[in-house]
C-alpha cells in the first residue's frame, strides 16, 4: 500500500488497535509521550523516525528499524518526520497471558531455557528475514480501511514472538519468566522519575504494586511520606541547580517537576529557610 507522505495535513495522531497490534500515524509529536507499559514490546519503524529518550540516552529508531521494550519500562517516546517522511509503526504487546498461552504451546529446550536474561532497557534489534517478513505482510493494514481479523493478528504476535527467540537464546528467560513478581524497586523508580509530574497513583501503579502495597512497601524504606519523599527530592535538585548556576530560578521550578512557581518558592523557602533568589551562588 502508497502512503502519503506529502500531505499538508498538520499535525495528526491516529492509531488503531488490532487485538495488541497497534498501527500509528503521527506528524511531529513534539511533547512526546511517556511509555510505560507492564507488558513487553516491539516497536517497528515503517516511516519517519521515533526517539526513545531514558533520560541518561536517546535511541533513534527509522525506517526499517525495530526495538524491543522490556515490561515495566519507562521511557518517553518522540514520533517525528524524517527524510521526508512522516512518522508511521506498528507496535506489538505481548502480554503476559499471551505468553502464558505460548509457553504451553512451544516445545522449548531446556537447555536454552537456561540461558542469562537479556540487561534491562531498550534493545534496538538486528535486521533478519524473520523481522523482515513478518513487517511486510503487515503493511496493508495501515490503510485504515482494511481490517485484520483478530486470528489473523493473533499469529502475527506469535510470528512476532518467534523472531524474537530466533535471535537470542536470551529472550526466553527473559520473557517467560512468570515466577518473578512483576515489581521494581521503588526508590529506583523514584531516583529516575522524581522530576515527571506523575501522581502516588501513577507511581504505585509503574511499580507494580496497588496504591495500599506501595504505600506499606515504602514505609519500609523511608521515615518518610511519598510525597514528602518526592517533594523533598526535587526541592534538593533545585537548590543543587541554582547554587551552581546552571539554571535561573524562573527555569528550576518546571524542570524538577513543580507545577507553578509560587508553590515551588513557598516550599522552597520552608525547606531551606531563604527564597530561591537569596541561594548563594557556588
Amino acid at each position: 500500500m502508497a502512503i502519503n507522505h506529502n500531505e499538508d495535513l498538520g499535525p495528526m495522531k491516529l492509531i488503531f488497535n488490532y487485538n495488541n497490534i497497534f498501527y500509528s500515524f503521527f506528524y511531529d509529536d513534539l511533547s512526546g509521550c511517556i511509555h510505560r507499559s507492564r507488558e513487553y514490546a516491539l516497536n517497528y519503524v515503517y516511516s519517519g523516525e521515533m526517539i526513545l529518550d531514558n533520560g541518561k540516552e536517546k535511541i533513534h529508531v527509522r525506517k526499517g528499524e525495530c526495538v524491543f521494550i522490556p515490561r515495566d519500562h519507562h521511557i518517553t517516546m518522540y514520533k517525528k518526520t524524517h527524510g521526508g517522511e512522516r512518522y508511521c509503526g506498528i507496535f506489538l504487546m505481548f502480554t503476559r497471558n499471551f505468553l502464558r498461552e505460548m509457553y504451553g504451546k512451544l516445545s522449548i529446550n531446556k537447555v536454552r531455557t537456561k540461558a542469562g536474561k537479556l540487561d534491562p532497557g531498550v534493545i534496538k534489534l538486528p535486521k533478519t528475514v524473520e523481522l523482515a517478513s513478518l513487517f511486510a505482510s503487515m503493511t496493508p493494514y495501515f490503510d485504515p480501511d482494511v481490517k485484520p481479523k483478530d486470528n489473523f493478528m493473533e499469529l502475527k504476535l506469535q510470528e512476532g514472538l518467534m523472531a524474537l527467540l530466533a535471535i537470542d537464546d536470551r529472550f526466553i528467560p527473559t520473557m517467560f519468566d512468570f515466577n518473578e513478581p512483576w515489581k521494581i524497586d521503588i526508590i529506583e523508580f523514584m531516583e529516575e522519575n522524581y522530576m515527571c509530574d506523575l501522581s502516588i497513583e501513577e507511581i504505585a501503579h509503574y511499580t507494580g504494586r496497588s496504591l495500599a502495597t506501595f504505600k506499606r512497601d515504602f514505609k519500609k524504606i523511608s521515615d518518610l511520606t511519598p510525597e514528602r519523599w518526592l517533594i523533598k527530592k526535587r526541592l534538593e535538585r533545585a537548590y543543587e541547580l541554582i547554587k551552581t548556576g546552571r539554571k535561573k530560578v524562573v527555569e528550576v521550578y518546571a524542570e524538577v517537576g513543580f507545577r507553578n512557581p509560587s508553590h515551588f518558592s513557598t516550599a522552597f523557602k520552608r525547606e531551606f529557610g531563604i527564597a530561591p533568589t537569596a541561594v548563594p551562588l557556588s
